[in-house]
């Protein structure tokens, strides 16, 4: 077997990069700390199930998944996956792609805002990606359409089932807007056309009867665990949100200023960065590996079966251009970026894991499920999931109390099988097509 470690060239901007990965491989470790507690364990395999074979992606891939805005963090990743590197600048925005990269395939897993340190540097970071040519997909993350649905809730009529949507942000959002108002508003005349603050507050906030009424609302649409869940969290950021704000030293109107800016760069066709949610994809099938960023209910099971991963896609995009931001918001479409498979998400049941099988898809690589120790690999409802949320931003990380900002790539590919790197864990961790055929038929016989 080729060695796992990607080869980086030893650049003196490449350096500090280098210093903090492991120059080691393991194998991948076994452990029993998972959801449902069982994660690799080695068990005899009725010899049915050995008769179905994964089928690997065509191509490299390299998933890189939660940047939560630092680009410094999602370059030092792909220069650490072996699919960039910097010949003579050591800031932002100078890559260039290897000849490996020119031949992989970069898969951005969601949640490329929110958080810190820079939204803006993140996504100008991704965008020049497009510009060298590299093949990306960019999936679709829970906080990335949450400023969306904030977005478009502002510039709709306002109803129970969206006026919520923007303070549901919460104060993970806030930096974005300081760092809009600071950079394409604060030397301008802003304040022409915009409201006085209690009138903001009005357009921002959900309505005084809203919690009575959204109860009723949801109801046939979400569990009344979510229900409740949903009632709870808005009441925790309904009573904050304006607290953050002003902490960031923004008033609600310079909230509302750089939100309608906001609208202008995601929304507009020549705004700076329409193109994000515009390439944006729900679900990417490579073989037997499915790419999302959280997780499937039994609905999308379905859709998988008997339509594929090409319609999911265009039943994403077709849903986030109605008016029913409710109905795309709670839906099972939503419910793939923002599963955790409590009781509060959508269900993924036998009979949907049976429909994901029969669709193909055996195994399931996701972000949104954060791991401070590198990536894991577990079986989830009778399906290998493997968690590739390595807590890469600094914010978080400091949060955590992990130093500086994070490094790490998950590397698939059948040559190699599945790396899991990261500055987090001694070895990069290493799971041959073999033994990962082996946990796929474990996964099968639990299911």
């Amino acid at each position: 077997m080729p060695s796992p470690i990607p080869t980086i060239k030893p650049r003196p901007h490449h350096a500090d990069i280098i210093a903090r990965l492991p120059s080691e491989w393991a194998s991948w470790p076994r452990d029993k700390s998972s959801v449902n507690g069982n994660v690799l364990q080695a068990e005899a395999t009725p010899s049915h199930y050995r008769q179905r074979k994964l089928r690997w992606p065509k191509r490299p891939v390299v998933f890189i998944s939660d940047p939560h805005a630092d680009a410094m963090a999602f370059e030092a990743s792909l220069i650490a996956a072996g699919v960039a590197e910097r010949k003579t600048h050591s800031d932002l925005g100078h890559l260039s792609l290897t000849k490996k990269g020119k031949r992989t395939e970069i898969i951005i897993g969601g949640d490329c805002l929110d958080k810190g340190p820079s939204n803006l540097d993140l996504l100008r970071s991704v965008k020049q990606l497009y510009r060298l040519k590299a093949r990306v997909t960019l999936l679709a993350g829970n906080h990335d359409l949450r400023l969306l649905m904030g977005l478009l809730a502002l510039a709709r009529k306002k109803d129970v089932g969206n006026q919520h949507l923007f303070v549901r942000m919460g104060k993970k959002v806030v930096p974005l807007f300081r760092e809009v108002f600071d950079q394409y508003l604060v030397n301008s005349k802003w304040e022409k056309n915009i409201p006085d603050e209690e009138t903001c507050r009005k357009r921002l906030f959900p309505g005084e009867d809203w919690f009575k009424a959204f109860p009723f609302h949801a109801a046939g649409f979400l569990t009344m665990e979510g229900i409740e869940r949903e009632v709870r969290k808005m009441a925790s950021k309904n009573d904050s949100f304006e607290k953050h704000c002003h902490a960031s030293g923004l008033s609600l109107r310079q909230v509302y200023a750089a939100s309608l800016k906001c609208q202008q760069l995601f929304l507009h066709k020549k705004g700076e960065f329409n193109w994000f949610f515009r390439k944006m994809e729900l679900v990417a099938k490579r073989g037997s590996f499915l790419f999302l960023h959280a997780g499937l209910d039994d609905t999308m099971g379905q859709m998988l079966l008997k339509s594929g991963p090409k319609y999911a896609n265009k039943a994403f995009h077709r849903n986030l251009k109605r008016q029913d931001l409710f109905g795309f918001y709670y839906s099972s479409i939503a419910n793939t970026f923002r599963t955790k498979y409590r009781d509060a998400d959508l269900p993924l049941t036998y009979r949907g894991v049976k429909a994901v099988h029969k669709s193909g898809v055996h195994v399931i690589v996701q972000g949104h499920v954060n791991r401070q120790e590198g990536q894991r690999i577990t079986i989830k409802k009778g399906l290998v999931h493997v968690e590739a949320d390595i807590t890469l931003d600094s914010h978080s990380r400091k949060v955590e109390g992990l130093s500086d900002y994070g490094i790490g790539a998950t590397l698939i590919n059948k040559e190699t099988g599945i790396v899991g790197l990261s500055c987090d864990y001694p070895t990069a961790k290493v799971m041959t097509a073999k033994e990962l055929q082996s946990i796929y038929e474990e996964g099968q016989a639990e299911g």
